[in-house]
C-alpha cells in the first residue's frame, strides 16, 4: 500500500495537466499513487493523461461534467494511501514539496493536516509578484491553533491553498468528504469541520504553484457569479459552527463572546448569532439574523433569552432595521431620496421595485424561517 495517494480532479486543462502530472512524479519522496478523475473534458486532457506510461497512475473519465467536488471525491474514494494530496490539474508542485511534508505528519500525529505557501505563477508558468495580483498574501499566513483558525475562517475567511495540502486519511473518515452541493467555497467548508476535530499546519516555503488564469476563469477566480454563489456558500458553512456544545470551546474560538453575558451551553447559537452580527460582512449577518430570529420561534427559548440576557423581541426588531444585509440602502437612496425631481412615471416605477423588494424579503425571511 503506498504512503501517500495523490489526487487530481481533471477539467478542460490540456495546457497544464501534463506539467501538472510531471511535477507529481518528479517529487523526492516516491512512495505514492497518483488517482486522476477527469470530469468529462471536451478538450485533449485525457488524451494527455493516457501518454503517461508510470503503473502508479489511475485514470478514472466521467462521461459528463459532475463538478470538481465529485471528482476529488471519486479519487479519494478510490485512493488506498495513509495521506491523501489534492493537486488541481492547473497547478504543480516544487520537488520537495511531499517529503517535507509527510516528514512533518510522521513527527507530529497530533495534526490532521500540513499545508504550504505558494508561488502565483500566469499561463505561461511565469511567476507574478506583488504588484500584479491583488490577493498575493492570502496564503502567507502564521500557524495557529485549530480554536484561532476557527475564529479566522468566521470572521474572515479562506487563507489556506487547496493544492498545498496533505491530510491523513482518518481526517477524511471522520468528518466527510467534500460538499458536492458547493462550487465556490468547499475548500473552506471542509477546513471549518477539520479544525473542529484537529490542528493543521502550514510549512512556510512556497511548494506550490499555484495557477491564475486569464479574466479570473478558475472555479475560484474573482468573478461576479462565484461573488454570489460565495454568499450563499458562507451562510451554509456557518452552521458548521452550530456543532459546538461546550462553551469552553466556545470561548476558546472567540475570547469576546462574554461580552454578550455569562456563557451557558444550552445558548451557544444565540452568542454565535450575536458574534456574527458583529462582521462586517453581509453573509455573517444574514446568517446571525436567521439563527437569533428561529431560536425565538420557541417562546420558551424567547422568554429564557429574554430574562437571562434581557434580549427580547424588540431587540431582534431592531437588529433586523439596522443590519440592512440586501443593501437596500443604496437602492433606496438612489431610487426614493431623489423621488421629487422625477417624472411621475419614473416615480411610479421606482415605488413599484421599492415594494417588490420588500415582498422578496418577507419571502427570503420566510424560507429562512422554515
Amino acid at each position: 500500500m503506498p504512503k501517500v495517494s495523490i489526487v487530481i480532479p481533471s477539467y478542460n486543462h490540456e495546457k497544464y495537466i501534463g506539467e501538472c502530472i510531471q511535477s507529481a512524479l518528479n517529487q523526492t519522496f516516491q512512495d505514492f499513487e497518483v488517482i486522476i478523475t477527469d470530469d468529462g473534458s471536451s478538450d485533449r486532457s485525457v488524451k494527455i493523461i493516457k501518454e503517461f506510461s508510470d503503473p502508479r497512475i489511475q485514470l478514472y473519465a466521467f462521461d459528463k461534467n459532475r463538478g470538481a467536488c465529485t471528482a476529488v471525491n471519486n479519487c479519494i474514494s478510490r485512493s488506498r494511501g495513509e495521506y491523501i494530496a489534492v493537486l488541481n490539474s492547473d497547478d504543480a508542485w516544487e520537488p520537495g514539496k511531499l517529503d517535507k511534508q509527510v516528514e512533518y505528519l510522521d513527527t507530529h500525529p497530533g495534526v490532521g493536516a500540513v499545508f504550504t505557501r505558494v508561488a502565483f505563477v500566469d499561463e505561461s508558468g511565469k511567476q507574478i509578484g506583488p504588484y500584479k495580483y491583488r490577493f498575493y498574501h492570502i496564503f502567507d499566513k502564521e500557524n495557529r491553533s485549530r480554536y484561532e483558525w476557527l475564529n479566522y475562517f468566521f470572521s474572515v475567511g479562506n487563507c489556506l491553498c487547496h493544492p498545498s495540502l496533505l491530510i491523513r486519511r482518518e481526517c477524511y473518515d471522520r468528518v466527510g468528504l467534500y460538499d458536492e452541493r458547493m462550487a465556490s467555497l468547499p475548500d473552506l467548508d471542509m477546513w471549518v469541520r477539520l479544525c473542529l476535530e484537529y490542528d493543521l499546519h502550514i510549512i512556510p516555503e512556497k511548494l506550490v504553484r499555484f495557477r491564475l488564469r486569464e479574466d479570473e476563469v478558475s472555479a475560484s477566480g474573482f468573478r461576479l457569479p462565484n461573488i454570489i454563489r460565495g454568499y450563499f456558500e458562507y451562510t451554509q458553512i456557518l452552521n458548521h459552527y452550530l456543532d459546538i456544545k461546550d462553551k469552553q470551546v466556545l470561548q476558546s474560538i472567540f475570547p469576546e463572546a462574554g461580552k454578550y453575558g455569562p456563557l451557558q451551553n444550552e445558548y451557544i447559537p444565540y452568542f454565535l448569532g450575536r458574534l456574527a452580527l458583529s462582521v462586517d460582512h453581509n453573509s455573517r449577518q444574514l446568517w446571525g439574523l436567521s439563527l437569533l430570529f428561529g431560536m425565538m420561534k420557541d417562546p420558551l427559548i424567547a422568554k429564557k433569552l429574554e430574562e437571562t440576557y434581557g434580549f427580547a423581541f424588540l431587540d431582534l426588531q431592531e437588529l433586523s432595521a439596522n443590519y440592512d444585509v440586501f443593501n437596500l440602502s443604496k437602492f433606496y437612496s438612489v431610487h426614493v431620496q431623489s423621488e421629487p425631481f422625477w417624472p411621475a412615471e419614473q416615480r411610479r416605477l421606482a415605488k413599484y421595485i421599492l415594494a417588490a423588494d420588500r415582498q422578496l424579503i418577507k419571502m427570503a425571511q420566510k424560507i429562512m424561517k422554515g
